[in-house]
């Protein structure tokens, strides 16, 4: 993390630069209306194109959203099939609206537990968006903090067993340049929908001074209402990073 104070300021509208969501509560909406669980699934979809919209209106840098963690392959193999069903049908018809929209698509998790077919569709939209300046659209798919974390020094130990590090040259900021959100500014505002509070799993590493807001609304329920005041909640809180009060308001 910067020394420099400054250097965590966000956007010039007070807005987050960089906004990390779990989406929680698809199957829940569902079942209070009777109805399977892969519909709230597919309702949640929809919510995830109007946040998308509003947050690149907003001029947000960069949205991640939790959508399938490593944890996830423990539910039902009927929900794990539909939600990789979802997942590429997804891809396939809202990436040239995102393109559009100059909105990057990023994938991070470890895609090698995808099918292959998903797997290339995931490249090919990454390809597709990759030179697009609006909002980046940071997609956790198979994603876990811990996976992250642990890949990182995975790959750091393969270089000092190369003889391109040595141990010594470990520290906060060589870590950060291996994990898989390395070049994306660290959450801001973190959001769970659902009525849970709790990271599970998410951006472990990256959000050690991010702002969190719970709400209990569902995912299907969210809108951009609760979005702006989730915002707003942001914007009234001070950050400190370790600073003093009176040094945050000497600085701004």
């Amino acid at each position: 993390m910067p020394a420099d104070l400054n250097n965590q300021i966000t956007t010039d509208n007070g807005n987050p630069r960089h906004i990390a969501i779990i989406m929680d509560g698809n199957g829940r909406w569902a079942q209070k209306r009777l109805m399977p669980r892969v519909m709230g699934h597919r309702e949640g979809v929809k919510t995830v194109r109007k946040i998308v919209e509003y947050c690149a209106k907003q001029q947000i840098e960069v949205l991640s959203l939790f959508a399938f963690s490593s944890e996830n392959w423990r539910r039902p193999q009927a929900e794990v099939n539909t939600l990789m069903e979802l997942f590429m049908m997804t891809l396939q018809s809202e990436v040239d609206k995102l393109d559009e929209n100059d909105i990057r698509l990023r994938i991070i998790g470890d895609k090698t537990a995808f099918s292959d077919k998903l797997q290339a569709k995931i490249a090919q939209a990454e390809a597709q968006t990759c030179n697009n300046r609006g909002l980046t659209l940071n997609i956790a798919a198979n994603y876990g903090g811990r996976w992250d974390i642990t890949e990182a020094f995975r790959q750091i130990a393969v270089k000092i067993e190369q003889g391109l590090l040595q141990a010594s040259d470990i520290n906060e900021d060589l870590v950060n340049r291996h994990l898989s959100t390395a070049d994306l500014h660290e959450p801001d505002l973190f959001i769970r929908s659902g009525g849970e509070q709790r990271v599970s799993n998410f951006l472990l590493w990256q959000m050690a001074y991010t702002e969190f807001y719970f709400t209990d609304a569902l995912w299907p329920e969210f809108d951009e209402a609760l979005l702006s005041e989730a915002i707003d909640s942001f914007r009234r809180r001070q950050r400190r990073f370790g600073h003093t009060g009176e040094q945050v308001i000497k600085q701004s």
